[in-house]
């Protein structure tokens, strides 16, 4: 039996199929799953010594599975590869530069998988700072804030995206009344 696990959670085939043959001959075995659902069952069950992880995938997502993985320090520590063919919708959610592991864009050849593969093992050994305390607090306007258990420019980072996020949100209902005054109007 192989030593050396590593797992393709990707809802293509030919991409799963594409890793598997692309990997040089060695003591390690392949598995597959075909969604983010069935994946993160082969993660929390299985050693595993590599994933690689689409980002767009059925069930449960490639990012809610990034999350997951996040959320618990052992997985954090698996050397992880995240693919995706549009580098933007990752970077929407996880911002460059990566640090603790590897991105892979779709198509790719052998050379770029084994190179990402490399590279993905070199950064799970980096050490990690513990993750930041941070305690969500009401504010006096009712927005909740964050106060500093963790670094101050992570936490004034956070404060921006919420007041901003706080404004989308404000706009939403605005467009919604309207949208339900003309409603109301045409029915009359």
């Amino acid at each position: 039996m192989a030593s050396n696990k590593i797992l393709v959670i990707d809802d293509t085939t030919v991409v799963r199929v594409k890793v598997r043959e692309m990997l040089p001959p060695g003591n390690f075995e392949v598995l597959e799953a075909k969604d983010g659902l069935e994946g993160l069952n082969f993660i929390r069950q299985e050693k595993l010594s590599l994933i690689m992880l689409d980002f767009l995938l059925p069930k449960m997502s490639g990012w809610e599975v990034f999350q997951q993985i996040q959320a618990q320090p052992e997985l954090r520590k698996i050397p992880l590869v995240l693919m995706s063919g549009r580098k933007e919708e990752v970077t929407e959610k996880i911002p460059e530069p990566f640090e603790y592991f590897e991105f892979l864009g779709k198509p790719f050849d052998q050379k770029q998988l084994i190179a990402s593969i490399k590279l993905a093992m070199t950064k799970a050994k980096q050490p990690r700072p513990e993750a930041a305390s941070v305690a969500a607090v009401a504010g006096t306007n009712g927005a909740v804030k964050l106060e500093a258990i963790a670094p101050n420019a992570e936490i004034a980072a956070l404060n921006d995206k919420i007041v901003k996020m706080q404004a989308e949100i404000d706009g939403l209902k605005k467009q919604l009344t309207q949208v339900v005054t003309f409603i109301k109007q045409k029915i009359k």
